[in-house]
C-alpha cells in the first residue's frame, strides 16, 4: 500500500510540474482562421514546419498580408523573450506566385489601419531588461512598436514599453481625430491590456503629421476590483476642459481601506504644443 501512495504522489507531482512548465500563448496572439493579417517584423521566416529549425522557405517583409490558414496547437508554443505565441500556417501571393508555410505568431501585427494612402502596422518586437531604480534590479519589459508604411516603404516608427508577458492579453489599434492640435493630420491610439485585476494596461497615443509619428507620453491603467484603482488620462483641445494647443495630463488614485472607506489622490501636468513637437508647461 506504501509503494502504492508513493507512486501516486510522484505522478501528482510529475502531473503539476508539467502544468507549471507548460508554456501557454498570449492573448494577444490569438489570430482568427481564414483571416487576412499582416506581417509585422522584418524578415520574417516562413517555414516548412512549425518549428523554428525547420528548414527556411522564404522570408516576409513588414505590410505583406498574408492569410491565415491554421493555428499549430499540437505542437509547443515558441517563446522568445517574455512574448509567447503559436505556429500559424499562412498561405500569401508575391506577384503572381502562391505560396505556404508556417510563420511564428509573435512576428504578426495585433493590429492594422489604412488611411490616407497609409498603412500604420501596430506589433510587439521584442524583450529588453529594464532597469528598475526604486529596486536596484532589472525587469523583462516588453516593446511595441507602430510603423507607418507606404507599400514595401517604411515612413517613419516608433517604439514603447507594454510590460510583461501576462499584461498581453488584447490589444486595440484605433486612428482617432487630430484633436484639433495644429499641424496634426490624425491620431493613433493603441491600447495593450492585462484585462485581469491587478494586472495594468497601456495607452499610448501617437500623432502623425508631416508623414512622422509623434509619441506622446505613455498612459497607464490598473486595478483591483473594489480595493485600489489607477487611472490615467489625456484631455485634448477638443475635449470638455481642453486647452487651445495644450493636452492635460491627469491621474487619479483611489485605494478602499478594510472598512470601505475611499482615499483618493489626483494630480494633472500640461503639455504645451507647437505644432511640431510638445514640451511640459
Amino acid at each position: 500500500m506504501k509503494t502504492l501512495l508513493t507512486a501516486w504522489c510522484l505522478l501528482m507531482l510529475q502531473f503539476f510540474t508539467a502544468q507549471e512548465n507548460e508554456i501557454y500563448a498570449d492573448g494577444i496572439f490569438g489570430f482568427e482562421q481564414n483571416k487576412t493579417q499582416k506581417i509585422f517584423t522584418n524578415w520574417t521566416r516562413v517555414r516548412k514546419e512549425p518549428d523554428a529549425n525547420s528548414p527556411i522557405l522564404d522570408s516576409l517583409q513588414s505590410n505583406q498580408t498574408i492569410m491565415v490558414l491554421n493555428k499549430e496547437e499540437t505542437v509547443p508554443v515558441l517563446q522568445l523573450g517574455e512574448r509567447k505565441a503559436n505556429w500559424y500556417k499562412i498561405s500569401y501571393q508575391k506577384g503572381d506566385v502562391a505560396s505556404e508555410g508556417y510563420v511564428w505568431g509573435g512576428n504578426l501585427c495585433v493590429g492594422y489601419r489604412n488611411k490616407n494612402g497609409y498603412d500604420f502596422l501596430l506589433g510587439l518586437s521584442k524583450t529588453i531588461s529594464k532597469k528598475i531604480k526604486e529596486l536596484n534590479s532589472f525587469e523583462k519589459q516588453n516593446i511595441a512598436g507602430i510603423k507607418v508604411m507606404e507599400g514595401n516603404n517604411l515612413i517613419d516608427e516608433v517604439y514603447f514599453d507594454t510590460g510583461k508577458g501576462e499584461e498581453l492579453s488584447s490589444a486595440a489599434f484605433n486612428i482617432e481625430s487630430n484633436h484639433k492640435l495644429q499641424n496634426v493630420e490624425f491620431t493613433l491610439k493603441a491600447m495593450i491590456s492585462g484585462e485581469a485585476c491587478g494586472i495594468a494596461g497601456y495607452d499610448q497615443y501617437v500623432l502623425f503629421k508631416d508623414k512622422k509619428l509623434v509619441a506622446l507620453p505613455q498612459l497607464m491603467n490598473v486595478g483591483d476590483a473594489g480595493v485600489y484603482y489607477h487611472s490615467e488620462v489625456y484631455i485634448f483641445p477638443n475635449d470638455k476642459g481642453g486647452i487651445h494647443d495644450a493636452f492635460v495630463f491627469k491621474m487619479e488614485d483611489v485605494e478602499v481601506d478594510e472598512k470601505e472607506k475611499e482615499t483618493k489622490k489626483s494630480s494633472s501636468k500640461t503639455y504645451l504644443w507647437n505644432g511640431n513637437s510638445y514640451q511640459l508647461k
